[in-house]
């Protein structure tokens, strides 16, 4: 097994797909429960009927507790070789994570607030069609029929699920905003961090762009005011074990599901996300889900596997 840059091992090769799929499908399983909790604390279900933890802490503190964890793994597993990366990669690594990864994360629990789950992780996951959009227009890309059809699905998918052509629904805008501003956040952090991670250890580039994002969420909402809000020694355990479920452990577990199955076929399966969190959030939340934000929702993911499988033929 050879060695990337900064200590870090690279991944094997691959073997083992069952073993794969079930890593992935276990780390979707992690991000939808995040998502559902996220609700439920915004809705007050937690905390003795109270809604006191906003997306602005929940974000910063999965992300902080995330940075800090991960950071002292690497220390430990590999030293300071595991810290080692040029200027020009560091200077990537805290833009997408700032404007990618803090954006991404922060729009999304803001959209899941103001309007449903199924609503705002859908219209996130259209963010492959837009880096899709983004590849054609630089020129990296062909403009096919079929990549054409995709984000025309993706778009009617979003459409359906936000009930625009509904006359009995009142649009939450501010909701669908949020989500597309997620995720095209997330777009950003995929364009970037791709060629980041093609030259560097995917820890190497996570624990930068984390340490990136916490360190603009301590300028947005320094520490004192954080102090301030009091929180018990619950709530603290609530977002510290949140940063784990959502952040650390799927991360942990998606990345080794990459020692067994191709990106392609890793995210095709992570498209089990929006499925898991809408059934999650159903159950547990109360949430509905209608006939025809169903087949929205059915649109998007086969958008998203769309684009995945042609662009790893491209």
């Amino acid at each position: 097994m050879q060695s990337e840059p900064g200590g870090l091992a690279a991944l094997p090769v691959r073997r083992h797909v069952g073993r794969g799929y079930f890593l992935i499908v276990a780390a979707t399983l992690c991000w939808a429960g995040a998502a559902t909790f996220g609700k439920a604390v915004f809705k007050g279900r937690l905390f003795g009927g109270q809604s006191l933890i906003s997306p602005l802490v929940l974000t910063q503190t999965r992300t902080t507790f995330a940075a800090g964890m991960l950071t002292l793994f690497l220390a430990l597993r590999v030293g300071t070789n595991a810290f080692k990366l040029c200027k020009r990669d560091l200077l990537l690594c805290a833009l997408i994570g700032t404007l990618g990864l803090a954006g991404s994360n922060f729009f999304y629990y803001w959209a899941i607030q103001k309007t449903t789950v199924a609503v705002a992780i859908t219209v996130q996951y259209t963010a492959p069609v837009w880096v899709l959009i983004f590849m054609v227009a630089r020129g990296r890309q062909a403009a096919t029929v079929s990549k054409v059809i995709a984000v025309l699905l993706a778009l009617a998918g979003v459409a359906l699920v936000a009930e625009l052509f509904s006359s009995e629904t009142k649009l939450n805008a501010t909701g669908i905003g949020a989500a597309m501003l997620a995720a095209f956040s997330f777009s950003l952090y995929n364009i970037g961090a791709q060629e980041l991670v093609a030259r560097n250890n995917p820890l190497q580039i996570m624990n930068y762009a984390l340490l990136s994002s916490a360190a603009l969420w301590l300028v947005a909402d320094p520490p004192w005011r954080l102090a301030a809000k009091h929180y018990t020694g619950g709530q603290w355990g609530f977002l510290f074990a949140f940063a784990c479920l959502s952040m650390l452990l799927p991360y942990v577990l998606y990345f080794h599901g990459l020692k067994y199955l191709d990106p392609t076929r890793a995210v095709v399966t992570s498209c089990l996300e929006p499925v898991f969190a809408t059934l999650f959030a159903a159950v547990f939340i109360g949430e509905s889900v209608h006939g025809m934000q169903t087949i929205g929702i059915a649109a998007v993911l086969v958008a998203t596997i769309m684009v995945q499988r042609r662009s790893a033929q491209a």
